[in-house]
């Protein structure tokens, strides 16, 4: 899948919460992706409440994992309008798309929306995430709560697929989105620090 990381050249430097609603449309995309990618690979995932319960997770997991990546690279003022930004619009996203698929009211999805997002928030922080490579329970949390998503017959390997295929190649879109976001959204484009922590 192929995502648009780039602003237009010659533009005013972006605010953490401009890149955050540009990103939220990309978080959309890669966590419909792992949808579709779970699908095919026989996962019984119905149109309906399942369709987007399992939405609703792999959208949190993505918010917790750029809130981590953004957390070495900007202040904790920025850090706190971007995560806030980014929760907000991708909860709109979600509702917008469930009401209409599901109807009901959009407000109450997304109140609904970030509730659970609050919630999961605070089970996360209860792990470490430093990359995918070295986060093993944050991602297994992940493949937890995706066991509450899936039909019994899927629940014995979900936690594999999250850990093995999706969220790693979600993750990779995602880094690689938010480095193109923030280092294209500044006036002239630096490479952004990392820390080696």
């Amino acid at each position: 899948m192929r995502v648009k990381s780039r602003w237009f050249k010659g533009e005013r430097e972006k605010t953490p919460p401009e890149i955050a609603g540009a990103l939220a449309f990309i978080v959309w995309r890669i966590s419909d992706n792992a949808l579709k990618n779970m699908r095919k690979a026989d996962f019984d995932i119905a149109i309906g409440p399942q369709y987007f319960a399992f939405l609703s997770e792999f959208l949190i997991f993505l918010v917790q994992v750029a809130d981590r990546i953004v957390y070495t690279r900007i202040s904790e003022e920025a850090r706190y309008e971007f995560t806030t930004a980014l929760a907000n619009r991708v909860a709109d996203n979600f509702a917008e798309n469930q009401a209409e698929w599901l109807g009901g009211l959009l407000a109450d999805y997304k109140r609904d929306f970030i509730e659970r997002l609050n919630q999961r928030a605070g089970e996360y922080a209860e792990f470490e995430y430093r990359d995918i490579d070295t986060s093993f329970t944050f991602v297994l949390y992940l493949g937890h709560c995706m066991r509450d998503v899936v039909d019994e017959k899927d629940k014995t390997w979900v936690i594999d697929q999250m850990m093995a295929i999706e969220v790693p190649e979600a993750v990779k879109m995602l880094d690689k989105a938010l480095l193109g976001l923030f280092e294209e959204g500044k006036p002239t484009p630096t490479r952004l620090p990392v820390s080696a922590e």
